[in-house]
């Protein structure tokens, strides 16, 4: 199976609406959610670059996707429903795709009634509920078999008392290093993954992901970059992490970022690749390779 590397030049924020308007309808309109067709909210965050990027993952490695035959897709923060519309939409190709489930969760209420707008749109159906990551109905329900899971977290370092909050601010605070979220997420993507599961992250360099694939490592999963991209503002990685059985389980002693941060520069190359690569070309057409 090809976890592969994909490296992406760098986009400016203030060129967002050119790469939308070039990028999107580049693509066969099958392939991903339009645009278009995304409903939204003020309350709500729209589709941007990290959206993008998480999408353009899937993308790249949706010849992985299809022969993973997943049965239960699941996107935690779903905001506006780009991206596990996209997905389903990536999914469609498969023989079986009529048997995938699909679950999106996001703690904004507004963001649940976006995104199952989103879906009746592209004619998606997936359970949309109001949940702070998974509440534990959802995840006894879940339990071991989501055999994807995708999550573009609140990642912008903020103050702790910002996190959870109601609206908008919900889907980028992140607390101390931006991890706070994510640090819960961890945990229970770990049990709600089944034994093939792969979770896809969007990270930030400030969020130290190295020390987020070592700490995924102590859970068994080796972990690869799929997406890695710059902007005028932020340096985003999407992160793959699939289960590796030659892994040992076994929690860091010291999963605390203050102690790890020095530690992550000896192991960081071995736990998750980031390496500078040769560029790749950005503008890619419809007939570009996506394994």
């Amino acid at each position: 199976m090809d976890h592969g590397v994909e490296v992406l030049p760098s986009i400016r924020t203030k060129e967002k609406d050119e790469w939308k308007s070039r990028q999107i309808p580049s693509r066969m309109p099958s392939r991903i959610a339009q645009i278009r067709l995304v409903s939204g909210h003020p309350e709500v965050y729209e589709p941007c670059d990290d959206s993008f990027a998480l999408v353009d993952a899937l993308l790249a490695d949706q010849k992985n996707l299809l022969e993973h035959q997943p049965m239960f897709c699941m996107e935690v923060g779903c905001g506006s429903g780009y991206v596990i519309t996209s997905l389903a939409i990536m999914l469609r190709q498969k023989d079986s795709a009529a048997s995938v489930s699909y679950f999106a969760t996001d703690i904004n209420p507004h963001a649940v009634r976006v995104t199952s707008e989103t879906l009746k749109a592209h004619t998606v159906h997936a359970e949309v509920l109001c949940d702070n990551i998974a509440s534990s109905g959802l995840e006894k329900r879940l339990w071991g078999k989501v055999d994807v899971m995708v999550v573009n977290p609140p990642y912008v370092p903020t103050p702790e008392d910002e996190v959870g909050g109601d609206g908008i601010a919900s889907a980028w605070a992140g607390g101390e290093n931006g991890r706070t979220v994510i640090d819960k997420i961890l945990p229970v993507a770990d049990k709600l993954l089944s034994n093939k599961g792969w979770l896809y992250m969007v990270t930030l360099a400030a969020n130290n992901p190295s020390q987020i694939c070592l700490v995924m490592k102590g859970k068994g999963y080796a972990s690869r970059i799929i997406v890695q991209r710059s902007t005028e503002e932020e340096s985003l990685h999407v992160i793959k992490f699939w289960r590796d059985p030659d892994l040992q389980v076994g929690e860091p002693k010291d999963r605390s970022v203050a102690t790890t941060t020095q530690r992550t520069s000896s192991v960081g190359l071995m736990d998750c690749i980031f390496l500078q690569f040769p560029s790749m070309p950005f503008w890619r057409n419809d007939n570009s390779s996506t394994s």
